[in-house]
């Protein structure tokens, strides 16, 4: 006689350890966060958020930077948006810049990103700078903390801007726009960027600012960046 064979009995050991296992397994994709979306600033010449990051990290990974603007930043809003220099962004910001994101608020996106980044659009004149000579080529790099394709917006301050003033954005140009630029380093990697070449308008001295509006065309989220420069015929240094 042939007996049906029945379900093997789990000892009870065994299924409480299994009960554990699945609740422990159903937590952290509960808890897990989502994926990163699309961060990034200039990294060369250095936006604001990213030099005052670069001036203040310490050999422990606290920040404290000596910079008088970044200093002044960390005391309005605290190291948490320096944390993160990336992510000056505007979710829903898709391609729009004046008439949408206010004067006097470019520099933090509109104050439109999860962390605060409004001291970044203090007008002053001791941000960190990058030396640069007028009419020259250099090689932007704009991190790709999380890559996604778009255009980058390429826009200068007029002859006579003053950084002591509130930035408009009547007070800039644009002068150059780039789509998908190649990427150098992995995504989500302190090194990792976008690079391309933009020759810089002639004629020019003194103080200036680099605005770079990151337009993603896979969704409304736009990136904010500001970069102070000073045409004093430098090659790229860099003074905090």
């Amino acid at each position: 006689m042939i007996r049906a064979l029945g379900r093997a009995k789990v000892p009870v050991r065994i299924q409480r350890a299994l009960g554990v296992l699945g609740a422990a397994l159903l937590a952290v994709v509960l808890i897990s966060p989502t994926p990163s979306s699309a961060h990034g600033v200039a990294m060369t010449p250095g936006s604001r958020t990213y030099l005052c990051y670069k001036n203040g990290l310490q050999s422990g990974g606290d920040l404290n930077p000596s910079n008088a603007a970044c200093k002044a930043a960390v005391q309005s809003a605290g190291t948490t948006p320096l944390y993160n220099w990336f992510a000056v962004l505007d979710s829903n910001a898709g391609g729009r810049g004046a008439g949408y994101v206010p004067d006097g608020t470019i520099c933090s996106a509109g104050n439109k990103s999860p962390y605060n980044f409004s001291p970044y659009n203090a007008a002053r004149s001791d941000w960190p700078k990058t030396h640069l000579t007028s009419g020259s080529s250099i090689q932007i790099k704009y991190s790709n903390w999380a890559a996604h394709p778009g255009d980058f917006r390429v826009y200068i301050t007029r002859q006579g801007w003053s950084p002591t003033t509130p930035l408009a954005w009547g007070d800039m140009t644009q002068i150059q726009t780039v789509t998908n630029p190649p990427q150098m380093g992995g995504a989500g990697q302190d090194g990792g960027h976008y690079y391309w070449n933009l020759t810089l308008p002639g004629g020019r001295s003194g103080d200036a600012l680099l605005f770079i509006q990151w337009v993603r065309s896979d969704s409304q989220e736009n990136f904010f960046s500001c970069s102070d420069i000073v045409f004093d015929g430098g090659n790229g240094n860099v003074t905090f």
